[in-house]
């Protein structure tokens, strides 16, 4: 056989183990039975009469040995022919080399797809950060760490999903195409539809279906799915990004603090072993309580020139922020002025896992307000390492009030979007919703979290990149 008669693209080849199946199985029995396995030549060292390559599958990767005694006058063919990338079906028997290493010995070989293209090298693997985030499919060839992330990723999503599957919660799906853009303060994707004549926006969240659902009798729901933002790129945000979002009749916001702080332990002991994760050198504790600290508090703890009258007088409080040379908008609520003072100054400083309470009204349309302070909400997030990884609150279930707030939102936004009027929500209201309490975590930033990740980039397998 030459080079000509060798097949490039074979319909099929049955193998009989993944490598770490097999590897596990010799191991333990020693048993000397013909196998077959598939996998990308990721490694080729020609010696003579014989050649050692390294394949790898999903699973993990095992030498084999090409020999000339074996494969009669197709040996040579078949290793010049052979390039780095390729894809091969592999039979044999495994042995051990005299350096005790697990090997298979070929005696048939078949290729099932060519690699046309120049493949990293396997000892300096793919370092530039661009061409992993551009060509994900080389990365995830040729790097392992890059592989282990999104095995653990899976797995995160996996460890959620049953925790709230445990507790009763129903997952459920609803629109990524809606007609109003509703749910968060966010600049949405717009597309249009042709049939219906009218503008469809990408999810900016799912939040205001979910309530529909509590409304509608199913008293625990949640969501993992996609949602877009038509917003900045940076280490922390993408376009499109992954939540999750469930919500919880007859609660309040400390259930979902409760259930929050569960959740995280449960996540970090599972994957760890442990209650204890490093991030960027940085020790978490997630086995003691979570701080929990007011919003007011936190910006009073990390501005000791700012004194409580100061913060909430709104001609004193610009004053001050004027002195500190922090711009602002001039429509901008004084809620609106200290939660731009808590991102600046606050967040950064927020690096054991933190509960931050009661947010203003102005900044939380759709949560309910403290019954002590009007001005406030029964609303929280979750900081770690300087990130907001989780937002909640007891949600707001007044139509009156709501409809109220809805149109303070549209009034109040000079951005290029003008926020939709969601009627259909405040009809749903109508109908009454329960108390109920809901949250949202990034998914992405939570991987981020427990990989070690330094950029978003890194926990998405296509993030978003410029065109060249």
């Amino acid at each position: 056989m030459n080079k000509k008669n060798i097949c490039n693209y074979s319909n099929k080849f049955r193998r009989t183990y993944f490598i770490s199946t097999l590897l596990d199985k010799y191991l333990s029995s020693n048993n000397q039975n013909k196998v077959s396995l598939v996998g990308r030549v990721i490694l080729k060292r020609v010696m003579g009469n014989g050649s050692f390559i390294e394949i790898q599958d999903v699973s993990g990767k095992i030498q084999i040995y090409i020999s000339k005694k074996n494969l009669s006058n197709n040996y040579e063919s078949v290793i010049s022919y052979m390039n780095l990338g390729d894809i091969i079906g592999v039979r044999g028997t495994i042995f051990k080399t005299r350096t005790n290493e697990v090997t298979l010995r070929v005696y048939i070989i078949n290729f099932l797809s060519k690699n046309l293209n120049l493949y990293p090298d396997k000892w300096k693997g793919l370092l530039e950060k661009e061409i992993c985030y551009r060509q994900r499919y080389l990365d995830l060839m040729v790097n392992s760490n890059t592989r282990n992330v999104f095995i653990l990723r899976s797995k995160i999503i996996h460890l959620i999903r049953m925790f709230f599957l445990r507790r009763k919660y129903l997952e459920v799906e609803t629109p990524i195409m809606q007609m109003k853009a509703g749910g968060a303060l966010a600049k949405p994707f717009v597309t249009f539809h042709n049939y219906l004549n009218s503008n469809l926006y990408l999810r900016i969240s799912p939040e205001l279906y979910l309530k529909r659902l509590i409304v509608g009798g199913f008293e625990r729901v949640f969501e993992i799915g996609k949602n877009f933002r038509n917003e900045g790129v940076s280490n922390r945000h993408n376009p499109e990004f992954t939540m999750i979002e469930f919500y919880q009749a007859y609660s309040d916001y400390k259930d979902l603090i409760c259930l929050t702080e569960n959740l995280f332990k449960y996540i970090c002991k599972e994957i760890n072993n442990s209650f204890i994760v490093y991030y960027n050198d940085i020790r978490l504790n997630f086995f003691r309580s979570f701080e929990k600290i007011t919003f007011i508090g936190s910006i009073l703890l990390y501005n000791a020139d700012l004194n409580y009258d100061t913060l909430c007088n709104f001609i004193e409080f610009k004053k001050y922020l004027l002195n500190k040379n922090i711009d602002f908008n001039s429509r901008d609520t004084l809620g609106n002025l200290q939660f731009l003072l808590f991102e600046k100054t606050v967040e950064k400083n927020l690096i054991q896992p933190t509960f931050i309470l009661f947010y203003p009204v102005d900044v939380s349309p759709l949560a309910k307000t403290l019954l002590f302070d009007d001005n406030y909400t029964e609303r929280f997030e979750l900081y770690i390492c300087g990130k907001e990884i989780a937002n909640g609150f007891s949600e707001l279930n007044d139509p009156i009030e709501q409809a109220k707030r809805f149109k303070h939102q549209i009034k109040n936004n000079d951005s290029e979007l003008e926020l939709c009027y969601d009627e259909d929500y405040i009809k749903a209201l109508e109908y009454g919703l329960p108390p109920t309490a809901g949250e949202g975590i990034g998914l992405d930033r939570l991987v981020m979290l427990f990989t070690n990740s330094s950029t978003i980039k890194d926990v998405l397998f296509f993030p978003l990149m410029k065109i060249k």
